[in-house]
């Protein structure tokens, strides 16, 4: 009897792209492959620790020091070098000339200025992303009216018209000094808005959603927003430790926080006038304020290299 002839077996399921069979490969998006890039940086853990660390100060700073930055003892003016043989303990950087922990102060001296950076971060980024978003997406007379509005508050210095606002009022607190750096500090954001959205609206997925009759709101929060937030999110992250060294500086200067705030540009302020005979007392909070300036200057420049296709 002849052979039966049997059915060629199908070809294998090429699964080199580790997929389940059946399933289609996923793709990877931009933020994906930023994540897995920054994981391997070690100026973004470095950063990333500083930086958790910190924020930890901030809400549990009683988890650091046992004592009050309020409390004064004058037995104990300008005593004591820093003691760095006991950890947290209230000594551990000495006191200052109203005998308060210098160490405490530091802990809850991180509350104020990193609330003052994070606060005008998030009001600029939205009130210059929105600015930028408009003038870039609509164009016309109303981006020249924006961008000449931008071009006027950009010319004022920075920190010269926030002394100049913060003089007018006579009791300045956190909320005051927010609203002065964000009065001149949205420049910058609605500036890289205003290009990222002008570069994204060219692109051929923009054309064809508004070819097919998408509104003009879900094109600008569905393909527009999400594709221009990268180089927002980098300015963003890079000028937080600017605002947070702006603090510094005008409390330094005696026109930002003033007591019973605690705050690291109020001690350096005075601890300058006792740096030669307890330096101490100045080095501590500017420390601080470099290392905290310094962690977000860190995690901008690795956020910005993650997201910049060019650098791959």
């Amino acid at each position: 009897m002849p052979e039966t002839a049997t059915a060629p077996a199908p070809p294998a399921q090429d699964n080199s792209q580790g997929a389940a069979p059946g399933k289609a490969p996923k793709g990877r998006s931009l933020w994906s492959d930023a994540w897995r890039d920054l994981r391997r940086k070690p100026l973004f853990v470095i950063s990333a620790v500083l930086i958790v660390l910190l924020l930890t100060m901030v809400c549990f700073p009683g988890l650091f020091t046992s004592a009050s930055p309020t409390d004064a003892d004058l037995t104990k003016h300008f005593q004591g070098e820093p003691n760095y043989g006991h950890f947290f303990a209230p000594d551990w950087f000495g006191y200052d000339g109203q005998g308060r922990s210098v160490w405490a102060r530091m802990v809850y001296g991180a509350r104020a200025s990193v609330t003052v950076g994070v606060m005008v971060t998030l009001i600029v980024t939205v009130l210059g992303g929105i600015v930028g978003l408009i003038a870039g997406y609509f164009g016309g007379w109303l981006d020249s009216v924006l961008s000449r509005v931008t071009d006027i508050f950009q010319g004022i210095p920075f920190l010269l018209g926030a002394m100049v606002v913060l003089t007018s009022f006579a009791e300045r607190k956190v909320w005051v000094v927010t609203a002065a750096l964000v009065f001149l500090g949205w420049t910058q954001i609605a500036r890289v808005a205003r290009g990222a959205v002008i570069t994204v609206k060219q692109s051929d997925y923009v054309h064809a959603a508004r070819s097919l009759g998408a509104s003009t709101s879900r094109i600008m929060f569905r393909h527009i927003v999400p594709n221009a937030l990268a180089p927002v999110i980098v300015v963003a992250t890079t000028a937080l430790g600017g605002y947070i060294g702006a603090e510094a500086t005008l409390s330094y200067l005696g026109i930002g926080l003033a007591d019973p705030t605690v705050s690291w540009g109020i001690d350096v302020s005075a601890g300058k006038d006792a740096l030669r005979t307890a330096p101490h007392v100045l080095i501590s909070p500017a420390i601080m304020v470099s290392l905290t300036v310094l962690a977000f200057i860190m995690l901008g420049d690795a956020v910005r290299n993650a997201l910049d296709p060019k650098s791959r």
